[in-house]
C-alpha cells in the first residue's frame, strides 16, 4: 500500500573542486561550517556557469521544500509513505519516515552536506537517513511488481486522480519527481519507465507536483 517517492537528480552535492578556488566560493567557504560546503547557485552561481548541466545543479532549496511537504503530509504520518533522494551525482538516500527535517534552510543544508560527507545521519542507534546501495533501477526492483510512473510536464495528461492510482493494499506505486530547477529529466531516468505522466496542463513546481500526488493517494485511502 505504501506510496514510494523518489525525488530524481536532485540538485544536491559538495562544492566540486574545480570551482573551490573561485571567489565566490571562497567567499563563504569554510571547513567547520558543513553548509558552507554544499553547492548553491544563490551564492555560487557565477562560478557555476561552467559545470556540466549547470542549470540542474546547487538547488538543495528545491529538495528541502519537497521533503517538508512529504514528510509533514498525513500519508506520511499514518506510515503509508517511503521516501527516497536520487541525487544529481547518482547517491541515493531513504529518509527515515520519523526524521524532523529542520524549517530553516542554513540548517538543512548543513545536514545535506554532514550527509554526503559521512554517507549517513544517525543519532544514537536511531538511523535518520541511509543510503541505498544500488542504482534507481535496483530500486525499483527491490518492490514487488511496482507500478511506476514519472511526473513530467511532457507526459500524458491525467484529468482525474482515480486514474493515477487503483486502491489495492497489495499494490506498490513508485513517483519519480524532478528535484531540479531547469532542463528535463536524463535519458537514463525516462528509461526506468514508459509511464511519463503529467497531472496539470501547467509546469508544476516539484514540492506543488509532491503535494498534489500525495493528497491524491490520500484521497483515494481516505487518509486525512
Amino acid at each position: 500500500m505504501p506510496l514510494i517517492i523518489v525525488f530524481t537528480e536532485c540538485g544536491l552535492e559538495l562544492i566540486p573542486k574545480q570551482i573551490r578556488s573561485h571567489p565566490a566560493v571562497k567567499k563563504n567557504l569554510s571547513p567547520r561550517i558543513y553548509a558552507s560546503q554544499l553547492l548553491d547557485n544563490t551564492l555560487h552561481f557565477s562560478a557555476m556557469k561552467d559545470l556540466k548541466n549547470f542549470q540542474k545543479r546547487g538547488r538543495p532549496d528545491i529538495t528541502h521544500i519537497c521533503l517538508l511537504n512529504a514528510l509533514g503530509s498525513s500519508l506520511n504520518k499514518s506510515g503509508n509513505l517511503i521516501v527516497f533522494v536520487h541525487t544529481f551525482n547518482n547517491k541515493i538516500f531513504r529518509f527515515n519516515p520519523e526524521i524532523r527535517i529542520t524549517r530553516n534552510y542554513n540548517r538543512f543544508k548543513g545536514l545535506i552536506a554532514k550527509l554526503l560527507i559521512d554517507g549517513r545521519i544517525e543519532i544514537e542507534s536511531l538511523k535518520l537517513i541511509t543510503p541505498f546501495e544500488g542504482n534507481l533501477q535496483n530500486l525499483i526492483d527491490n518492490f514487488k511488481d511496482p507500478e511506476v510512473c514519472i511526473l513530467s510536464s511532457k507526459g500524458k495528461r491525467i484529468k482525474d486522480y482515480e486514474e493515477l492510482f487503483i486502491k489495492d493494499i497489495n499494490k506498490n506505486y513508485i513517483a519519480f519527481i524532478g528535484g531540479f530547477q531547469k532542463s528535463g529529466f536524463s535519458k537514463y531516468i525516462k528509461n526506468l519507465s514508459d509511464n511519463l505522466i503529467s497531472i496539470s496542463e501547467y509546469s508544476l513546481d516539484a514540492w506543488v507536483a509532491t503535494n498534489r500526488i500525495i493528497t491524491y493517494y490520500e484521497l483515494i485511502y481516505g487518509i486525512l
